[in-house]
């Protein structure tokens, strides 16, 4: 098959799920002999090599502004698909990009989107971007000939409000170990002597709560925030002044393998996010072998089982400062946790399993 994948940044790249999904997913499609192609910003990339990993690459202008980049590159990956490259099909990402499945329709070439989570929910954005949204959601319902949610709250919410019978398909990680702690060690960390945050710092991912609630505990551990903007943020500097001395700011983080360490020697890892449904950064806790507490939402709960595979807390700092104290006296309760954290992957949300999941998808899909 010819398989076009729109509506990410493009790979290689650490910015957000979706370019690990499509990297992740793509590889192993091209592994198998299938094209892939994924098309990504131009102006993200000073070296633009014609492939990746067996992924072909094609490299898009856009506009610059912040919410304008991805819409206008995502037109022009449109129209370059439907007059030029014209593949088998295409999966795009992102909700967002819902009133693009029309003109794939009319060009009659076969469209699958994975939606995501609920941006017309996110606090970050205002009125109109939310009202964009989720029109732009129901768009997505109507004119893509498959749309694929990624957790089974997620299909619900879908139902729910567009009537849209989805097909499940989570998103993958892949299991890692710890190997370099002196990665951790260069921030002034000791390992499992601290608690991790590892997210983008806006609203929706809760991690006001998770400071509020951390400096008002009795731990002796530190909190380290991994996650920041080079661009003024004024959320950031609300966490700055309430957090005390216990709580180490680390900026954002570029490099894999220092994440990927910070999380393998962390004593545990906080979870914020709320309004997505499987997330990746949950997905790579769990994957890195962490103990996990994460706040109680439908979509945290069905990939932890309820609790089986971590803590869940309510919106509540009362109940988080409990469970973090709860934990961070009981050693053993916390290894417990680590030692079964990659089962829960094993079990469901290997990438390999997740590349057959969309292989059948786009199979029956051609075969419509």
């Amino acid at each position: 098959m010819r398989i076009a994948i729109l509506g990410t940044r493009g790979i290689p790249s650490g910015y957000s799920g979706y370019e690990a999904f499509a990297e992740e997913v793509g590889t192993r499609l091209a592994a198998q002999g299938h094209q892939v192609t994924v098309y990504a910003h131009a102006n993200r990339f000073a070296e633009r090599p014609a492939s990746y990993r067996g992924i072909r690459l094609i490299y898009v202008p856009c506009l610059k502004g912040k919410n304008t980049s991805q819409f206008s590159h995502s037109l022009l990956a449109t129209l370059h698909v439907i007059f030029i490259d014209r593949p088998d099909l295409t999966l795009f990402c992102n909700a967002a990009n819902g009133p693009f499945g029309l003109l794939l329709h009319l060009a009659n070439i076969r469209s699958a989107i994975n939606v995501d989570g609920l941006e017309w929910l996110r606090p970050k954005w205002g009125r109109l971007a939310k009202a964009y949204f989720k029109w732009a959601a129901r768009q997505a319902t109507r004119f893509f000939d498959v749309v694929v949610t990624d957790a089974k709250g997620m299909q619900d919410v879908y139902r729910r409000e567009f009537n849209c019978q989805s097909v499940d398909i989570a998103y993958g990680a892949d299991l890692k170990y710890p190997e370099k702690p002196e990665l951790v060690r260069q921030f002034g960390l000791t390992p499992h002597e601290y608690y991790l945050i590892a997210s983008r710092l806006v609203p929706d991912n809760n991690a006001d709560l998770i400071v509020k609630s951390f400096v008002r505990t009795n731990s002796k551990r530190k909190l380290a925030i991994a996650g920041g903007t080079s661009y003024k943020n004024p959320f950031q500097d609300q966490l700055k002044n309430i957090a005390d001395n216990r709580v180490i700011f680390l900026g954002h983080i570029d490099d894999s393998d220092v994440i990927k360490e910070l999380h393998c020697y962390a004593y545990a890892y906080i979870h914020g996010h709320e309004y997505g449904g499987t997330n990746p950064a949950l997905l790579k806790s769990l994957a890195y072998g962490n103990c996990v507490l994460a706040l109680d939402t439908v979509f945290n709960s069905e990939v932890l089982c309820a609790g089986e595979y971590g803590i869940l807390f309510k919106k509540h700092s009362d109940d988080l400062i409990r469970k973090i104290e709860l934990i961070d006296s009981n050693d053993r309760q916390a290894e417990s946790f680590r030692k079964k954290a990659r089962t829960r992957i094993l079990e469901n949300y290997t990438w390999e399993k997740i590349t057959r999941q969309y292989l059948e998808m786009f199979e029956a899909l051609l075969a419509l």
